[in-house]
């Protein structure tokens, strides 16, 4: 099988919804089978960034607040959005400061992500931030933040138990305990 054929045809498509976030457009499609149907897609203007942020105790910052669109409390690493044309590694840089008032000496990519590629273009990039110090917080106007640090086992044991279930949350926190139990076992 060819990966890069695309297999949907495009008949016809319509914005829908655009605000200065995303925009949504319903495409007329052929899908793979023959079928007539519509798709619809979510454009992100932004590229999400996280920041797994670990004190020299190997301590894990999270921040919680209300997230409107789930009506419920979340607990997730500091993370935010990066307009298109500016540094992701800049934006991140920018959310740690603002969501916790912590300041990175050293940064590492620890993945790249499609958030839910189903029905969104949404891209996110993930970074490990030590080196930290402390600086003033200045959340967004947007923002009701309460900040914490775990150690990285209990994390990992929130994402078990569904406590934590932000995307990229989940995903730095497994790639951080992986990468800690491959430390341990020399590997």
């Amino acid at each position: 099988m060819d990966h890069t054929d695309n297999p949907w045809q495009i008949t016809g498509s319509e914005e829908i919804y655009d605000n200065p976030w995303i925009s949504v457009t319903e495409f007329k499609v052929i899908n793979p089978g023959g079928g007539n149907g519509i798709y619809g897609k979510v454009h992100f203007k932004n590229t999400a960034v996280g920041v797994a942020a670990l004190d020299e105790d190997g301590k894990l910052w999270l921040v919680g607040q209300y997230r409107f669109p789930l009506n419920s409390y979340s607990w997730e690493i500091p993370e935010g959005g990066c307009p298109l044309g500016m540094d992701p590694l800049d934006a991140a840089k920018r959310e740690l400061r603002e969501e916790t008032g912590l300041i990175a000496s050293e940064w590492t990519k620890l993945l790249e992500i499609h958030l839910s590629n189903s029905v969104s273009d949404e891209f996110g990039i993930i970074w490990k931030a030590t080196g930290l110090i402390s600086s003033t917080p200045e959340p967004e106007e947007s923002e009701r933040l309460e900040v914490k640090k775990i150690s990285l086992a209990e994390a990992y044991r929130l994402v078990e138990t569904f406590e934590i279930t932000d995307s990229l949350s989940v995903a730095a926190i497994q790639r951080l305990w992986i990468d800690e139990s491959k430390k341990v076992r020399g590997a």
